[in-house]
């Protein structure tokens, strides 16, 4: 692992709040190393702050990969409804750009024919996100 990877990794689990928005940010590149990806579902569906959840939501759309995108719909498919309405705003502040749905939506489109349930039904949530965004 890199330090940079390790460093993201130790943030994650810090009582900081900003740390781990922090450590969201510097882990969404990391989207398909199994022990980042773990870390970032955790922040996805952080209990202590909603501004974690928000901003890892935002940078793994950003991202957009379908390992990243994989990820938010794992975590919604968890989520009560508060906490999916957070990852909800933060993947509209990604989708704000000018090109932000189109890796999303592809993405999206590959996991619908993922081999875990839970990750379909959340890939469909965000599919239909990403349909409301375009005007």
């Amino acid at each position: 692992m890199t330090g940079g990877l390790e460093a993201a990794l130790a943030e994650a689990s810090s009582p900081s709040w900003t740390q781990r928005v922090r450590a969201g940010r510097d882990l969404a590149s990391f989207a398909d190393v199994p022990e980042a990806a773990e870390a970032l579902v955790g922040l996805l569906l952080d209990v202590e702050d909603t501004a974690v959840t928000r901003q890892t939501a935002e940078a793994l759309a950003r991202v957009g990969t379908v390992a990243a995108i994989r990820l938010i719909a794992r975590a919604v498919a968890e989520a009560e409804d508060n906490h999916a309405d957070w990852l909800q705003t933060g993947v509209h502040d990604a989708l704000a750009g000018p090109d932000g749905p189109l890796d999303v939506a592809a993405a999206c489109g590959k996991l619908a024919r993922d081999p875990e349930e839970a990750v379909r039904r959340g890939a469909a949530d965000i599919s239909m996100w990403t349909d409301s965004t375009r005007f």
